[in-house]
């Protein structure tokens, strides 16, 4: 699609996902205090299975975004997914609906348009709603490792965002913070807000949910958390808007 001055489309070639590995690298690996490197991408055994967009400056042409997409039929593919590497999801192998992992969402150092997450999400939008896909979901994550740093943005997600329990992940990680069951604060809502990742705050905002610990991933230098975003459940209002983006 084309919208706001910026094109997405699926890579096409291996030079295309190499691009993507490349971006990555620069927004998760350089200079962020995760395990370097060699060849100065982000790469890994779920690139291969995975569908991958780049989000292009149409004047430019430049990578200003990208992300992956690994499509599942229902819950009974999950373990084959990132997440499930560091969360016990058994609980959503019951799940008997069409499913998409996200992952890897990153936008350009330097990049600050706000259009570049609208469009990346309304081009999710029109994939899902082309592809039948009822559950949205992947790891969200925070830069760092300190817990402290976050104490509002976890006291606000252990309030007002933890997963249905009918779908609430496990403990599978050997570091977590259980911040649900250890943080007993009343968050403040503007701090919260202003630490948290945008692409958390996206899911939020569309009533997508969390698991009640977050996982402590020293490779990467990040907390992240398990983040779900049922389809249905999104507000009328929001759909409405993503929809306009997406068309």
């Amino acid at each position: 699609m084309r919208k706001r001055g910026y094109r997405v489309r699926f890579a096409s070639s291996e030079c295309d996902v190499a691009a993507a590995q490349a971006l990555r690298y620069q927004a998760f690996i350089a200079e962020t205090g995760a395990a370097p490197r060699e060849d100065g991408r982000d790469a890994d055994a779920f690139d291969a299975i995975c569908e991958h967009v780049l989000v292009e400056d149409e004047a430019s042409g430049d990578l200003v975004a990208t992300f992956r997409l690994l499509r599942l039929t229902s819950g009974e593919d999950i373990a084959k997914s990132y997440s499930a590497q560091y969360y016990g999801l058994e609980a959503l192998r019951a799940y008997d609906k069409p499913m998409v992992e996200m992952g890897r969402f990153c936008v350009a150092p330097g990049v600050m348009d706000p259009d570049v997450l609208r469009v990346a999400w309304g081009a999710v939008t029109r994939f899902v709603d082309r592809e039948g896909v009822e559950l949205l979901f992947g790891c969200s994550s925070f830069h760092g490792t300190d817990t402290q740093a976050y104490a509002d943005a976890f006291a606000m997600l252990s309030e007002r965002h933890l997963a249905p329990r009918r779908w609430l992940p496990r403990i599978k990680a050997p570091n977590v913070f259980r911040f649900a069951q250890r943080l007993r604060r009343t968050p403040d809502r503007k701090r919260a807000l202003k630490t948290m990742p945008p692409l958390l705050r996206s899911y939020l905002t569309m009533g997508g949910w969390v698991s009640d610990h977050a996982v402590v991933d020293t490779d990467l230098n990040t907390l992240h958390v398990f983040t779900g975003l049922e389809i249905r459940a999104i507000p009328p209002a929001r759909a409405r808007a993503l929809r306009a983006v997406a068309g």
